[in-house]
């Protein structure tokens, strides 16, 4: 039975949110998605079910507006970590959700833990 790129993605998002709530508790969460021409992130908290803080390359203060390569990941990543300081967050768990860790996403999460994030 030949399963779909979809099918695999929807799979694999749902394995890596599974093992994050079995181990999550009330710790935050760093949800990321990656489109094809954006990338954004959220920090939330699932026990209050609000979104703590947030950063995207569609922001003008970035400057990455219509980018999206390594280099805007970089920057929204720094820019997530400096609004989760700001909103008294300094440890959290990554959700890459169905997203590989490479390339984007994992410029990403290495400027967040460089901005001072731990996960």
């Amino acid at each position: 039975m030949a399963k779909t790129k979809r099918d695999l993605f929807l799979k694999r998002r749902m394995r890596v949110r599974n093992k994050l709530k079995k181990h999550a508790g009330d710790t935050p969460r760093l949800s990321v998605h990656r489109s094809s021409k954006n990338i954004s992130v959220q920090l939330i908290d699932d026990v209050k079910g609000v979104t703590l803080a947030s950063a995207s390359s569609l922001e003008k203060d970035l400057g990455v507006v219509g980018k999206n390569n390594v280099e805007a990941s970089a920057k929204v990543g720094a820019a997530i970590a400096e609004r989760a300081s700001k909103a008294g967050v300094s440890e959290c768990y990554f959700d890459r959700g169905g997203f590989l860790f490479h390339g984007k996403v994992k410029a990403l999460a290495e400027a967040a833990r460089e901005g001072g994030l731990k996960f």
